[in-house]
């Protein structure tokens, strides 16, 4: 039985080791090489940790082969890797770290000055340092007989509304049964050669590494720029003879728009999944026109649940102003919908929040508690045993045909360019950390997926401005597209700023 997915690496390595298993620009690395690196790294980390187990180790490195071999690495120490995003603000990496407190910080030479103004110098490692350590690779796997499935593989941050993200801790059970589940049920081949778009933050950059791990599929990293060059995007893709995507909708849309694939055609593709947030159907349909032999899947999932616990295979016909099911339940899920009263709801067309349980969800947030508490609770149709399901604030309904369908969010957090966000903390860190305005609200326009700010203050602002002041403390997807001078905001009868009004004033301007 497998308890990590090391023992699938490992195995990948014996019958695979002159297969090329990642792809960066103009160099590649087969599956020994890469093993011997990672190995390398897991070594070092492994000696200059005390041999710890289960803590969780940063990368602070753009998405590349060396972070590849650094997360590998960390998984080789016994210990759970935490990737950084090299263009996040400090503080906001700061403030991650605080919470974290990670064994160390494995970035390079380029990125050192910049993390060395955040974190302990004696607990930041440079990669091309370890890698160049003598591996003990029988040590590393006894060692690795101790790591059990339920134990942590990684860490990825999320948005918090506090102005603290949260580190959900994602175990190697949850990895391998979703892994393992997509070889299987969407018949994936290992000669796969998936083009690796999403960011090194995201979860489905984590699948992508396990899918590599598990199956000996060839990763090919797409260069992050072109994801604002769709043009150069497509070329790439059909250059690399690229086989399988995993995008975010966004990107997609972006091509449909401009009508690229009718002037780029990717015929080697025959996988396309996505996920992240919706997928407007007219664009969907596009894509479907243009790639007839291709099979198209629609994923849905929080971080929480471990990439995605539901999925739909497009295998009817869709029209353009019918949304996209999100499906039915991947393996070892169980999805339930439950209406306000916490009553079960089976019948079609009754609109309900969806809970998970199963192998999927997350072990909870890294040192939150009482955020963990909130979210992961005892299923309340179960009084028999402990059983914790996780509330995702998502509702859903079951439509004519049996099909879990999306409607929409039931609190402040939104998918927005295929990220998860809490408007909270955009509040927080405009009101409250920077003190920029009196006071404001922010509002998610999902029609043209824009963040849009409304604010009281006794003069108008410039957007640039503004926009300048917050990109010292958030990451670019987190600045809102649009500011709106309010000389007051809207209250309801309770005093609080009415959101309803100022969404439905969007609505109306459209």
């Amino acid at each position: 039985m497998i308890k990590n997915i090391l023992e699938y690496f490992e195995n990948t390595v014996k019958i695979k080791s002159n297969k090329i298993a990642v792809v960066d620009g103009d160099r590649k690395i087969v599956f020994a090489e890469l093993a011997g690196k990672a190995r390398s790294v897991g070594s070092a980390v492994f000696n200059k940790s005390g041999k710890a187990k289960k803590k969780p180790i940063a990368v602070f490195l753009p998405k590349s082969i060396e972070s590849i071999i650094a997360d590998i690495g960390i998984v080789y120490s016994g210990n759970a890797y935490m990737n950084l995003d090299i263009k996040t603000p400090l503080e906001r990496i700061s403030n991650i770290l605080k919470l974290v407190e990670p064994l160390f910080i494995i970035t390079d030479t380029k990125y050192k000055n910049m993390i060395l103004q955040i974190f302990d110098p004696e607990k930041i490692l440079d990669i091309n340092d370890l890698i160049v350590e003598n591996a003990e690779h029988q040590i590393l796997l006894e060692h690795l007989e101790t790591v059990i499935d339920t134990d942590p593989l990684c860490l990825i941050n999320t948005s918090g509304s506090t102005g603290t993200p949260k580190s959900v801790v994602l175990n190697h059970r949850s990895f391998i049964d979703y892994t393992t589940w997509a070889i299987e049920k969407i018949n994936l081949s290992e000669d796969e050669i998936f083009g690796s778009l999403a960011p090194i933050v995201f979860d489905h950059s984590s699948y992508e590494l396990c899918l590599m791990m598990v199956h000996s599929c060839t990763m090919v990293i797409i260069p992050e720029t072109y994801t604002i060059f769709p043009v150069k995007l497509l070329q790439y893709v059909a250059d690399m003879n690229i086989t399988y995507i995993f995008w975010v909708p966004t990107i997609m849309v972006n091509i449909a728009n401009m009508d690229l694939l009718s002037k780029i055609p990717i015929p080697n593709v025959k996988m396309v999944w996505f996920a992240g947030e919706v997928f407007p159907t007219r664009q969907f349909n596009y894509w479907r026109n243009h790639l007839p032999n291709a099979i198209f899947v629609n994923l849905y999932g929080p971080t929480e649940v471990t990439v995605d616990c539901a999925y739909y295979i497009v295998d009817r016909e869709i029209f353009d102003n019918e949304p996209i099911p999100i499906g039915y339940p991947c393996r070892n899920t169980d999805i339930i919908i439950l209406n306000t009263n916490n009553t079960l709801i089976t019948e079609p067309n009754i609109e309900g929040e969806l809970c998970v349980r199963g192998s999927s969800l997350a072990m909870g947030y890294y040192n939150n508690p009482e955020k963990t508490a909130a979210v992961f609770v005892q299923n309340p149709l179960n009084t028999a045993y402990p059983e914790l399901i996780y509330r995702t604030g998502d509702i859903v309904f079951i439509n004519e045909f049996g099909e879990l369908v999306y409607k929409g969010r039931n609190d402040s957090l939104i998918k927005h360019m295929g990220k998860r966000i809490e408007l909270g903390e955009i509040e927080h860190i405009i009101l409250n950390t920077l003190h920029l305005l009196k006071n404001g609200c922010a509002i998610y326009d999902a029609i043209k997926k824009e963040i849009v700010f409304f604010y009281e203050a006794d003069s108008k602002y410039s957007a640039a401005e503004l926009r300048k002041a917050i990109s010292k403390m958030l990451p670019n997807y987190m600045i809102p597209t649009k500011f709106i001078w309010m000389k007051i905001l809207p209250r309801n009868t309770n005093g609080k700023i009415d959101r309803l009004k100022l969404k439905e004033s969007i609505v109306d301007n459209v």
